[in-house]
């Protein structure tokens, strides 16, 4: 979301947004040295709301839903996006209190516009309101042109955010990212919304992991578990994407599930009883076996988690796992791959403690090269196969 702030100094009213890459800001207007900084702050807490409001139907989309039926809550959503079109009006008369009472809509994005509204009806500065209509313009369009999957201009804040959906345009923009490196170029994080880059990622991952199950025997949905015994990584959310992939769901449906369970964790909700239900069982199953009790129970229960996937973050922290996963693959992939080179010069020059200390230094840099060589030689060959893997099961993206 964009946050408006004001600069007291130079009495000016701000815009900042995220970018992956660092926040942005705009000037929007600068209002008399006069003006009453309080109310200027209070159109500011309200043109951030506004701009919650207007970015949840971006990260909510009526599309994620189960329903669009009357009251349903994908019909809900639909009305909320709709609210757009009623904006300009709300700021320019928005409700007033009249005989002791006000009229407050439903909608969180035509409230908060009626209240951006208010706010400048009371600083009274034409010029302002021309300005922060002309704002909310950009801000709404910002919203659009990230569903249509175009995330230049404002609309590239939408890579800081996770959403239910993904953008088929962003998909194939995160697909194309990955066939020219594998490993995840930093691009994916600047310039993709992160639902739509970890929907690919799973795509590649997969196939990283199939690449490599045929060469180290094990199951595709193994590999980066086995990853683990060689580095240290977080292997438990890789491991369940391929699990759910191998169990026949697509990138899409496994990405998307567990981004929108981890929002509804997020706002508060417990998407699954069941399977929460399940946890404690297992949960108490475990605590029925220690025979001391009390901090080894507390140890069990505190490790439930409601998502394997911060729900802060839930997008961001999939995509980042799901790139962890293919490293981990190129480990064992490494692991398992007999290397090109033949070993020249290992051995050589030992000198019987005649060596010097200039010779030992070059030594250790020569087996540095090489062993910088080697990795760089056993990276592009990974990459190479996975491409190849990726390429021949490419309808499991699309």
């Amino acid at each position: 979301m964009t946050r408006y702030c004001v600069d007291a100094t130079r009495h000016e009213l701000i815009a900042t947004w995220g970018t992956g890459g660092g926040d942005l800001a705009a000037r929007i207007a600068a209002v008399p040295a006069d003006t009453d900084l309080a109310a200027l702050s209070r159109l500011s807490a309200a043109l951030t709301q506004l701009s919650t409001a207007a970015w949840r139907t971006y990260t909510h989309p009526a599309s994620a839903a189960d329903s669009l039926e009357v009251d349903s809550e994908g019909w809900h959503r639909e009305q909320e996006r709709k609210a757009f079109e009623n904006v300009a009006q709300a700021l320019t008369a928005p409700n007033l209190p009249h005989g002791g009472t006000m009229t407050v809509s439903y909608s969180p994005v035509l409230e908060n516009a009626h209240r951006v509204g208010r706010a400048l009806n009371a600083l009274g500065i034409p010029e302002l309101t021309e300005a922060v209509r002309a704002e909310s313009e950009t801000e709404l369009a910002a919203v659009e042109s990230a569903e249509r999957g175009d995330l230049t201009g404002r609309a590239q804040q939408a890579v800081l955010l996770s959403r239910e959906d993904a953008s088929p345009a962003q998909v194939a923009a995160a697909d194309r990212l990955l066939e020219e490196d594998p490993f995840g170029p930093a691009a994916l994080y600047s310039d993709i919304d992160p639902t739509a880059a970890a929907v690919a990622a799973a795509h590649w991952l997969y196939a990283a992991a199939e690449a490599v199950s045929e060469a180290s025997g094990y199951e595709a949905a193994e590999v980066v578990r086995e990853a683990d015994d060689i580095e240290a990584l977080p292997h438990e959310t890789p491991t369940l994407v391929l699990a759910l992939l191998d169990a026949g769901l697509s990138p899409y449906d496994a990405v998307t599930g567990l981004v929108r369970h981890a929002m509804k964790v997020a706002d508060g909700v417990l998407p699954d009883p069941a399977a929460f239900r399940e946890q404690l069982d297992e949960a108490e199953e475990m605590i029925a076996e220690y025979t001391d009790g009390e901090a080894e129970s507390e140890v069990v229960l505190t490790g439930i988690r409601l998502t394997p996937l911060d729900p802060r973050r839930p997008a961001r922290d999939l995509l980042e796992d799901l790139l962890t996963g293919i490293h981990g693959c190129w480990l064992v992939h490494d692991e398992y791959t007999e290397p090109d080179d033949n070993g020249e010069g290992e051995g050589e020059g030992e000198g019987e403690g005649e060596e010097s200390d200039s010779a030992a230094k070059q030594e250790e840099a020569e087996q540095e090269e090489t062993a910088e060589r080697h990795q760089h030689h056993s990276r592009a060959q990974f990459a190479a196969l996975v491409r190849t893997v990726a390429a021949q099961r490419h309808e499991r993206l699309v």
